[in-house]
């Protein structure tokens, strides 16, 4: 396939993701049955998300200008992509740095996100019978030449080990701040809800600790923060804040409350479900050393002043915003 016919294919997946056709709108309701995080809400803005940022030729050829050196044709290699489940087609921007690249995707989907992944991939190719010879679904991993591997810290490390002999891309657990100044408006504070509530927080890019000045005002945050109550609907999400809330109370721990939402310092970059983490700077010093001494943790930094993401743009990557801060197109393109 020429460049141009994988814009063309993955512009057309854009088009019949909007469209919504039958066979989506079952996906979805399975996708919802197999996972209880994905409520409806989620799926249909991660759809959205999708054909805005990833799949349409805008943004597909901003992509590829990147690449001078990115080939129309090249001898594939075999790129086995171990996925992640926490949000829905978390997976997706992997497959598409593959198919991209020219190389072969050799999947292992995650329990966790198999209908909606399996809809796209039987869509593509659908619209393209060509696309069946640059992806295979596999229970187990054989016969492959690199490793693109998303998990957590402990799955990290056995990764580490067992693909320590190829070319690879480890990935294990990030999560995202957002830096407050104490002046934020509420549209903008509503905008940080999105980036904290977005997938129920387990998203890498969702918002999990804030930092903020001295005498930063708590308890109007949560009072503004009562846009996203409604949270609390979801028995899981529930269940999560009941069983973190009880622990803190037990253990007689300090922390700022709502009816769905706690706040703790911590320095701790992850939070636990329906907490988010705080810690404190003085000065722009303290936070750029604190940014710095936690890089690897952090997977994007939100805030109203550039170089930070804006708020509420946590969960609307551009197609080279590469998790890790890896360029994994140029990695596939050079693989050897």
């Amino acid at each position: 396939m020429q460049i141009s016919d994988r814009i063309l294919l993955l512009t057309q997946l854009g088009e019949t993701i909007k469209s919504r056709p039958q066979s989506l709108q079952y996906a979805m309701a399975r996708a919802k049955t197999e996972n209880g995080w994905f409520s409806p809400q989620d799926i249909n803005y991660a759809l959205d998300a999708a054909t805005e940022h990833y799949l349409n030729p805008n943004a597909l050829q901003q992509w590829v200008d990147r690449y001078p050196d990115l080939p129309n044709h090249k001898t594939p290699k075999v790129v086995a992509l171990i996925l992640a489940g926490n949000i829905p087609l978390v997976g997706l921007h992997d497959l598409l740095c593959v198919f991209m690249s020219g190389n072969i995707a050799q999947i292992k989907l995650s329990s966790k996100d198999t209908v909606l992944m399996k809809w796209v991939i039987d869509t593509l190719c659908e619209l393209s019978p060509d696309f069946t010879n640059y992806v295979q679904i596999v229970d187990v991993l054989k016969g492959f030449d690199a490793v693109i591997a998303t998990g957590s810290d402990n799955s990290g490390r056995y990764f580490d080990y067992y693909f320590a002999k190829y070319p690879h891309i480890i990935r294990r657990n990030r999560s995202s701040v957002a830096v407050l100044t104490g002046n934020e408006t509420y549209a903008e504070i509503i905008q940080l809800g999105n980036d904290i509530f977005r997938y129920f927080g387990l998203g890498c890019r969702n918002v999990s600790q804030i930092l903020v000045p001295t005498n930063y005002d708590f308890p109007k945050l949560l009072l503004q923060l009562e846009y996203f109550a409604d949270a609390m609907q979801h028995h899981k999400f529930k269940n999560n804040y009941d069983y973190n809330r009880s622990i803190y109370l037990l253990n007689k721990q300090f922390h700022y409350a709502s009816d769905f939402l706690m706040l703790i310092d911590s320095p701790q970059v992850s939070s636990p479900i329906a907490v988010l983490h705080f810690q404190y700077y003085a000065n722009n010093q303290q936070l750029l050393d604190y940014l710095s001494a936690n890089e690897q943790q952090i997977q994007c930094v939100i805030g109203s002043n550039a170089p930070y993401t804006p708020f509420g743009e946590a969960q609307q990557p551009t197609l080279w915003n590469y998790a890790d801060g890896i360029d994994t197109l140029q990695w596939l393109v050079d693989l050897k």
